[in-house]
């Protein structure tokens, strides 16, 4: 049921259309002067007006659109008249809102009744897809939530990844290390129609090349020594999502080829299978080599690059974006202190300049180091880091660093802190699996067993 108002001179018209579309169910109003619509149109909403071109001899029709219009810009109007002509029609466009024009003829009111029903229809169509255009910027805004920043490369960024979103063509992810190259993935994927399917991750530069072929395509039993059951291979796993190939340019030339050969046929054999299965899988890859080079010294595959660089981006270093570096510092410092249950909130002013004017030569990741290790080493609310002129890519700090106040329980007790964080944050990031937490801590399992049973982890 709609909300309608009629605007009419004649009350004959106004009373044939009132009866007409209240047996329609809709709620209907009717007034004969403009003075009586608009002041109806200020004290109530309605989803349709159906006006007279001519109201009086002093106003029209296109005079109470324009107020209609002024009080609510999705206002809409369908106008009646016997005196149509070119020029209002004109103008009726320029001001906006109006669905159509119907000639008083003897059906009438059957014209009237069709359109109305067909205006109605338009009307919601119009507000489920500005209704699904919003939920789509939403879920793609809380999607890129992750990319920090407010520059211009940034944005330009942001707005690539939802332009290539919408595609299947494989992409190109290309930039220096610690630019947020697998986050760019993330963001691809969950802007796209995919994004409720599995985003499947693998760094090609992690494994040999006989780890590599069985991981990405799987494996049959017997397939080779210790393959004591099937299992599905990561395309497979990604099937109807995304597969992220990270430092695809470590990637072997037999394995180049072999991954060709499942882009062109969009088909995986598992090692040991003579059966192929069909897979739909988008692949996006990264790099921070420069594979043109390594196209001309024969080290990857020039048919491969072009497959999988349908589409490239470039990210930018965090230098070209230097005006992104506070947000940055402040996101990370917040979300340690959430993890590290730390008082901290803010940096000290020398810190930020110290920040703003380093080059990062390991980018983003760098900066996430060193606000960690800040963060972790702080003893009040206000974080201080050091000079950053020789504080090297990975956020240790070099002989020049200020260092923060003594510990006031002691340097032991401060160091089994830290080291009780960093065990517990590499367990989290390698998503529980122990010998993965203690290659990125970069010590042996046996001694990440050791520190996790001593402090209960």
């Amino acid at each position: 049921m709609a909300h309608l108002l009629i605007v009419d001179d004649e009350k004959s018209i106004c009373e044939m259309l009132d009866i007409a579309l209240r047996k329609q169910g809709h709620q209907v109003e009717t007034v004969h002067a403009a003075a009586e619509a608009r002041h109806k149109l200020e004290s109530a909403i309605f989803d349709l007006v159906i006006a007279d071109l001519r109201l009086s001899p002093t106003e029209n029709g296109l005079d109470l659109l324009r107020f209609a219009r002024s009080l609510d810009a999705e206002a809409a109007f369908v106008f009646i008249t016997g005196h149509g002509s070119m020029e209002t029609a004109i103008e009726a466009i320029k001001i906006g809102g109006v669905i159509d024009y119907i000639i008083k003829t003897p059906d009438l009111v059957d014209q009237v009744r069709y359109t109305v029903e067909r205006a109605l229809a338009y009307q919601r169509l119009g507000r489920e897809n500005r209704s699904l255009k919003r939920e789509l910027k939403s879920r793609n805004d809380a999607a890129l939530a992750g990319l920090v920043g407010n520059s211009a490369p940034i944005q330009q960024l942001k707005q690539t990844i939802r332009t290539v979103a919408a595609a299947s063509s494989t992409v190109l992810i290309r930039g220096k290390s610690g630019t947020g190259k697998e986050l760019v993935a993330r963001g691809i994927h969950a802007c796209s129609p995919r994004a409720e399917q599995p985003f499947v991750s693998v760094n090609c530069g992690a494994f040999p090349e006989s780890l590599l072929e069985s991981e990405l395509f799987g494996y049959v039993e017997g397939a080779f020594t210790g393959a004591n059951s099937n299992r599905r291979g990561l395309f497979e796993a990604a099937d109807g999502g995304t597969l992220f190939l990270d430092e695809i340019g470590e990637m072997t030339l037999p394995m180049q080829v072999s991954l060709l050969r499942v882009l062109q046929e969009r088909q995986v054999r598992p090692l040991g299978s003579s059966q192929q299965i069909p897979v739909d899988v988008r692949v996006l890859a990264a790099t921070n080599a420069n594979l043109e080079t390594a196209v001309k010294e024969g080290k990857f595959r020039e048919d491969l690059y072009y497959r999988i660089s349908v589409i490239p981006i470039e990210l930018p270093a965090l230098r070209d974006r230097a005006e992104d570096i506070p947000l940055l510092a402040m996101h990370f410092l917040r979300r340690f202190a959430e993890e590290m249950h730390k008082p901290v909130t803010r940096f000290s002013e020398e810190s930020l300049r110290s920040m703003e004017h380093y080059d990062w030569p390991g980018n983003v990741r760098q900066l996430e180091n060193v606000v960690e290790r800040a963060v972790a080493l702080a003893q009040g609310e206000i974080v201080s880091i050091g000079p950053l002129r020789e504080t090297n890519g990975n956020g240790a700090p070099a002989s020049g660093d200020a260092l923060p106040a003594l510990p006031p329980d002691g340097l032991e007790r401060f160091i089994e802190g830290v080291e009780r964080h960093y065990l517990a944050s590499a367990l989290q990031q390698a998503g529980g699996v122990r010998t993965k937490a203690a290659d990125l801590l970069r010590m042996s399992y046996r001694s990440f067993r050791h520190y996790a049973k001593k402090y209960g982890i």
